[in-house]
């Protein structure tokens, strides 16, 4: 069992960090809550007892011959603020300590994570976000705010991420990976990209963007800003991700070539169709009286990962690939995979077998990494977030030693 330390700021989404009680609770940690004393006018200190069953205090004071404002960071394998409002930014920013939650921030040795939640012109107010980079620059994981209403008739960055999303990025730091890629940016895409036929049909593929959400996921938890270019995505994404949704693979090449600018690493897990219709029907195209099937003629889609390869300068960024493979008379799964590194170019390609429809939309996989320099690094069946720390794991590797 971990000992979280859960801060809650003076903000009115400090109702949802109830719920992350509960679940941290029931994923079996310890919680120790630590209001402001503003929150309190928002939830009660009764409440937090509760539902932690631990008392709860907002000062030093309290219990003194137990020095608190020392024990509980020193005693903490996390600490969360959920809410961070402004004010707590900038106060863990300028390092001052006049509560008890401020005391915990400084004298804490574990992971810290944040969760801001603020109206959106003080989330991009100058201020604000120089305090988030002072924060991230320490190792501390700040989670970008959502999207979304906020008080009043409000809407805009700003909102709390869903208790769930704080939880996955709890535990992710709980699990204890390494934060081998703070001060990095990195842009990841997922997902299955669609070429309309029609206003209702497309030509697609089975891609569900679990493996490039994973990947972006634990991004987050090794330290860096991350930027998920998701393509048709329905599921949830990772907090603390900027997201950009696209749709076809022309956009998906847009998007991707203008956001690896000044990126350190980029990983294509998406699956761009590798053709798309050579004309789009405005009008749904209908059956034909006598049972004759239209002909869709298709062209290639231009290749993103070569094209991302050929645009970079030097050795930045490194550049993953993800390959799904099938073997034929003409060759196995790596010979295939091989081919494929070598005309594309990457780092390295992450090969997934998809005989029989594994893989896809299924939480875990097995792969094999292949580096450019004829390296094969097999990752057994298992959860596809091991596979995306191992992936981190040769990216951060590759940038040690190019910054060496």
């Amino acid at each position: 069992m971990s000992e979280i330390v859960l801060g809650v700021s003076g903000g009115v989404a400090a109702y949802k960090a109830a719920l992350l009680v509960r679940l941290f609770t029931e994923a079996g940690h310890g919680v120790q809550v630590v209001p402001t004393d503003s929150s309190l006018e928002f939830v009660g200190r009764a409440t937090w007892e509760a539902l932690s069953g631990r008392p709860v205090h907002t000062g030093v004071f309290s219990d003194v011959h137990e020095v608190p404002h020392v024990r509980i960071g020193q005693h903490a394998d996390l600490v969360v603020v959920a809410p961070a409002t402004a004010n707590t930014l900038a106060r863990a920013a300028a390092g001052i300590a006049d509560d008890l939650l401020t005391n915990t921030l400084l004298t804490a040795r574990c992971p810290v994570l944040m969760a801001p939640a603020m109206h959106t012109e003080m989330w991009e107010h100058a201020a604000t976000q120089a305090n988030v980079r002072t924060l991230r620059e320490r190792g501390v994981v700040v989670l970008d705010p959502a999207v979304g209403r906020l008080t009043g008739s409000d809407s805009g960055r700003g909102r709390l991420p869903e208790p769930e999303q704080i939880l996955a990025a709890a535990l992710s730091l709980l699990a204890g990976h390494p934060r081998d890629l703070v001060g990095r940016h990195v842009v990841v895409s997922a997902g299955g990209t669609r070429e309309y036929l029609d206003p209702v049909r497309y030509l697609g593929n089975r891609s569900s963007g679990l493996q490039g959400i994973a990947l972006a996921e634990a991004a987050v938890a090794r330290g860096a800003t991350v930027t998920l270019v998701g393509a048709n995505l329905a599921l949830p994404t990772p907090a603390g991700v900027e997201v950009v949704p696209v749709v076809s693979t022309a956009d998906l090449r847009a998007a991707m070539l203008e956001r690896v600018i000044g990126a350190d690493a980029v990983v294509m897990a998406a699956a761009p169709a590798d053709f798309r219709p050579t004309k789009y029907v405005d009008s749904k195209i209908k059956k034909t009286l006598d049972g004759t099937a239209p002909v869709i003629e298709l062209e290639e889609n231009p290749d993103v990962l070569a094209e991302l390869v050929r645009e970079r300068t030097g050795v930045a960024p490194v550049i993953v690939g993800f390959a799904a493979e099938t073997g034929d008379t003409n060759g196995s799964v790596l010979d295939h995979a091989r081919a494929k590194l070598a005309r594309k170019g990457c780092d390295l390609l992450v090969v997934n077998d998809v005989s029989d429809g594994r893989v896809f939309g299924l939480g875990e996989t097995e792969a094999v990494v292949l580096t450019a320099d004829g390296a094969a690094h097999e990752v057994p069946h298992g959860p596809k977030s091991v596979l995306a720390h191992e992936v981190w794991r040769h990216v951060a590797d590759r940038l040690g030693r190019a910054a060496q």
